[in-house]
């Protein structure tokens, strides 16, 4: 099938419903509230919200932190099939392409079941089907019984070949990084294969928005290296499409935490990964600036969504909220249960 032509696109539907969708996401106010509950409440509380379908429907099989974790999971599939559903054209194609994330992060769910001894059910409950593997596929992957078996089940994917690569260095170091490294990178660059440059169109505001994310992505990976004690070749963990680094000169600053923090700081970058930086310098551990570094790339995603109302940025920005809200929620509710304070929890958030 030849790809729509980007005029079919419609965009001003789609946006209009995005911002439905986003009035309707958690605010600081309820997370103030949530932080303050038990598992138990945290459950209520949902059941009152716009989580109520899914926390009812499984309420019979689950209960506490599970039932919330499913839901969150069964919410978001909703919401993103949604967004399917409404956009036409480019638009769609645009879209397909950016929630293939979910593919990768099923791949990843299925490798630590499998690593782990999980039992398979549980792995299922834990799928987010909203990507493009068929749930034939999908249930294969759950039937895997080894992660040989994983690789071999993705045969004909986009993760085939790489898995393939990698598992020389996973049976040589016990370790799932590398196979999970390699799906990210998989993901991450055949999101922006094949599209081309020109920022006076909607490919461009799409493809600028994937080259940062990117960009964001390989300065969280760099910094993680900078501050662990490993020979991993940067490169290794290095993905292509950004505009920041290049695989050599990651090498170069891997070593030098001032001189790459100095490097980001004086890039396109600098303003939007100001604060990130600021914790950075200030934090022991990199969970701080983990954290700082989502919440920036949420901001420059919104920068470009109120630059470009009409363009693919207003969707993208969302997927990115959804998504944050569904790791806030699951880290308060996990945190709860762990009987953390709320004010620890709240550390913990990602919230504009």
């Amino acid at each position: 099938m030849s790809a729509p032509d980007y005029e079919t696109s419609n965009y001003e539907y789609v946006n209009a419903r995005v911002r439905s969708r986003r009035a309707s996401l958690f605010d600081d106010d309820d997370y103030r509230k949530l932080v303050r509950m038990g598992p138990g409440e945290i459950a209520r509380f949902m059941e009152e919200s716009e989580y109520e379908t899914e926390m009812n429907r499984l309420g019979a099989r689950h209960d506490g932190v599970d039932l919330i974790e499913y839901a969150l999971n069964q919410n978001l599939a909703k919401h993103f099939e949604d967004l399917l559903r409404w956009s036409e054209g480019r638009l769609y194609d645009y879209v397909v392409r950016y929630l293939r994330k979910f593919d990768a992060w099923n791949v990843k769910t299925v490798l630590r079941g499998v690593y782990s001894g999980a039992d398979a059910a549980d792995v299922e409950d834990d799928l987010i089907r909203a990507g493009e593997f068929s749930e034939a596929l999908l249930g294969r992957l759950v039937e895997a019984e080894s992660v040989e078996d994983v690789v071999a089940a993705l045969e004909g994917t986009i993760f085939e070949e790489p898995l393939e690569a990698a598992m020389e260095d996973y049976e040589s170091t016990g370790l799932l990084v590398p196979l999970e490294n390699a799906v990210d990178r998989t993901f991450y660059e055949t999101l922006i294969e094949g599209l081309p440059e020109n920022p006076d169109r909607p490919t461009g505001l799409y493809v600028q928005f994937l080259r940062a994310e990117i960009d964001f992505r390989n300065v969280r990976n760099v910094l993680r290296l900078a501050r662990t004690d490993t020979d991993m070749d940067p490169a290794e963990y290095f993905i292509e499409g950004g505009r920041l680094f290049d695989a050599e000169e990651l090498r170069q600053l891997v070593d030098d935490e001032a001189a790459l923090v100095e490097r980001i700081r004086d890039s396109t970058y600098g303003d939007d990964l100001d604060e990130a930086l600021r914790v950075l310098e200030e934090a022991d551990s990199l969970i701080e600036f983990d954290h700082a570094l989502d919440a920036a790339l949420l901001a420059y995603a919104d920068t470009l969504s109120n630059r470009y109302p009409l363009s693919v940025c207003p969707v993208l920005s969302y997927v990115l909220a959804k998504e944050r809200e569904v790791n806030n929620i699951r880290a308060v509710a996990r945190g709860r249960e762990a009987g953390l304070p709320p004010e620890q929890i709240r550390d913990e958030l990602v919230v504009r």
